[in-house]
């Protein structure tokens, strides 16, 4: 049955060629993990995640082990990791599933292990990643935390310490104080590590802004100190996105802009045509009130779609190539538009809120600028009714 005309369109080619231009970027000294978390960032984990692979990611990056399970019945190959942990009954999952989970707490611990022993899984067997705070005061263990943490890896315990990560969360500061205050920490926590006798294989650092500044090598020459490998895990880059940077944008980034392909196109039609004399009042409230006769369309896209009711009167989606302002509040399930500037505008015209259209592009920054978010969000609001659709 034809779908009601709001979709997403994913070039799943794009992803894989942004993955292979990021893993250029990274080097032969760091692997790169996928991040295809929130359902690819609102991409489609089921078109992502295999896209991703494809390209040769042997790591997948998910919030949850939900996202996990999902994940691994796209992917049976590669490693996936659970970067917001495990939830108390989750350990079984985490097992049979062969997933990987970030851990700070040591009820986790107590999660894993008991599952695992129940499994008869061997000593060593069931490999997780310790995440480090190093600032950012969201999750990870601090340096009070790390004997109780660290005893946890004995001997007889099924669990591995294959990984140490820790979240670069200012990588977009293009000075790079707070990033080079972060890497020293990380090394002091390392060292103590070290000094407890164990041993991680994966020192897993970095985001889509650090890859694209150019912060890979510091990341992998730390590595590299600790007997380690670098892993390296691209988000918003992978979709084909580079972060803004403040106060200004590091040289890399520009280079890396100009490769980048976009994945994703979100696009509607015009599902009806209406002239409205001057005086006329458009949407809920009567927030817009013509000054003159108009020529509005009326679009099959609305907030239940993830378009924001704060975008009325003050944005401008694609039509026939040009600029059509929103007029009036965005409804549920429908937003109206102003094309009395454009020519022939017909029932059934191609609308485009995110994308390009003869010449003229609308980028997820464009709908977080005018929103007062970022385009992370931008992407993972739009709801699953919007169809997604590989192109």
């Amino acid at each position: 049955m034809p779908t009601r005309p709001c979709r997403v369109e994913i070039r799943t080619r794009s992803l894989e060629n942004n993955y292979r231009y990021l893993a250029c970027l990274a080097g032969s000294a760091a692997e790169l993990l996928a991040i295809v978390k929130a359902d690819a960032y609102g991409h489609s984990l089921a078109l992502c995640a295999p896209a991703a692979v494809r390209a040769g990611a042997r790591w997948l990056g998910v919030t949850s082990v939900e996202e996990g399970v999902a994940a691994r019945a796209l992917c049976p190959e590669p490693e996936i990791l659970v970067i917001g942990g495990v939830f108390p009954g989750q350990g079984a999952a985490v097992v049979e599933h062969r997933l990987t989970t970030v851990v700070w707490d040591p009820w986790q611990l107590d999660e894993l292990e008991a599952v695992a022993r129940k499994a008869g899984a061997p000593p060593g067997s069931l490999p997780v990643h310790l995440e480090i705070d190093t600032g950012m005061s969201r999750q990870g263990i601090g340096p009070d935390g790390f004997a109780a943490i660290l005893s946890r890896f004995s001997t007889g315990s099924p669990l591995s310490l294959q990984g140490v990560m820790t979240h670069l969360f200012a990588a977009d500061e293009s000075d790079g104080r707070v990033t080079a205050e972060q890497l020293e920490r990380l090394d002091a926590a390392l060292q103590r590590i070290e000094s407890a006798g164990l041993h991680a294989e994966w020192l897993n650092v970095g985001n889509s802004a650090a890859l694209l500044a150019g912060v890979t090598p510091q990341i992998s020459a730390l590595a590299t100190r600790h007997g380690m490998k670098a892993l390296i895990r691209p988000g918003l880059a992978l979709y084909g996105l580079a972060p803004e940077f403040e106060p200004e944008e590091p040289a890399p980034v520009a280079a890396a802009r100009a490769h980048l392909q976009p994945v994703l196109s979100w696009k509607t039609a015009v599902v009806s045509l209406r002239d409205i004399p001057a005086g006329a009042v458009v949407g809920y409230n009567g927030t817009f009130v013509a000054t003159e006769p108009m020529h509005l369309a009326l679009i099959a896209c609305g907030y239940g779609d993830g378009l924001g009711r704060s975008l009325g009167n003050r944005f401008s989606l694609l039509v026939r190539g040009q600029r059509a302002p929103l007029v009036g509040r965005v409804s549920m399930d429908q937003a109206v538009l102003d094309v009395t500037g454009i020519a022939a505008v017909e029932v059934g015209d191609e609308v485009v809120i995110v994308g390009s259209q003869l010449g003229e592009t609308m980028s997820a920054f464009d709908l977080a600028g005018a929103t007062g978010t970022v385009p992370w969000e931008i992407f993972t609001r739009i709801t699953s009714r919007a169809e997604r659709v590989e192109v």
